[in-house]
């Protein structure tokens, strides 16, 4: 989703795909023990081996898979033909992708969603909050530190974005398509993309030019 937003708001795709390549490395260390130590603090049993796989099925192979399709691209067209034609190819396959992710979880939980309207708006207020106060701290500490737009509005966006995809991935996977954890990741995921557009338009109608 990252790159959806860095996209539509004009953003630096070499920074964003350098900054989500760093996240995702750090997942890879600290997912596992951090949900493990959240969960048990709550006396859930939790099976660290579904946890592992599903690090390694949603964040190694894309990682992998990515890093090795740029790589044999680059080598055989060159990394002209790989930025200016391969890329800009895949950016509306990534929208269609994200909507089609948001249809397939509304689908499963829209049930759920309307039958708790409550609890869909105690879980949505916090992530809200959350989300625009992490943004704005991230946009005007870029703007202070005179971040060019396009390094900064990516910042901004991949310092608010929450890793939803994971989240659902492996609450799924413990507790089950109707569970409520599965629940608060899909309305997660519900309430990032709207707030998330927001924000690209905020970033979109404030762009800036950078004093050297």
């Amino acid at each position: 989703m990252v790159f959806v937003w860095s996209y539509l708001s004009d953003g630096d795709p070499n920074y964003t795909l350098m900054q989500v390549s760093v996240n995702d490395l750090i997942i890879l260390v600290a997912f596992v023990p951090i949900v493990g130590f959240l969960l048990g603090i709550t006396d859930v049993i939790i099976p660290y081996d579904t946890l592992v796989l599903s690090v390694v099925i949603y964040v190694v192979v894309p990682l992998v898979a990515g890093y090795l399709t740029s790589r044999y691209l680059i080598s055989k067209k060159g990394e002209e033909w790989f930025t200016g034609n391969f890329l800009p190819k895949l950016k509306p396959l990534s929208i269609f992708a994200l909507l089609l992710t948001l249809l397939l979880l509304f689908a499963f939980q829209g049930g759920n969603i309307l039958n708790n309207p409550l609890i869909i708006l105690f879980i949505a207020i916090p992530l809200i909050i959350q989300t625009y106060f992490i943004f704005f701290i991230t946009w005007f500490g870029g703007k202070k530190l005179k971040l060019s737009y396009p390094v900064c509005a990516p910042a901004a966006m991949i310092g608010a974005s929450n890793f939803f995809e994971l989240s659902v991935a492996v609450a799924i996977a413990l507790f089950g398509l109707d569970s409520p954890a599965a629940l608060v990741c899909v309305v997660g995921v519900l309430v990032e993309v709207p707030v998330m557009l927001s924000l690209v338009a905020f970033a979109n109608k404030n762009k800036y030019e950078t004093s050297a």
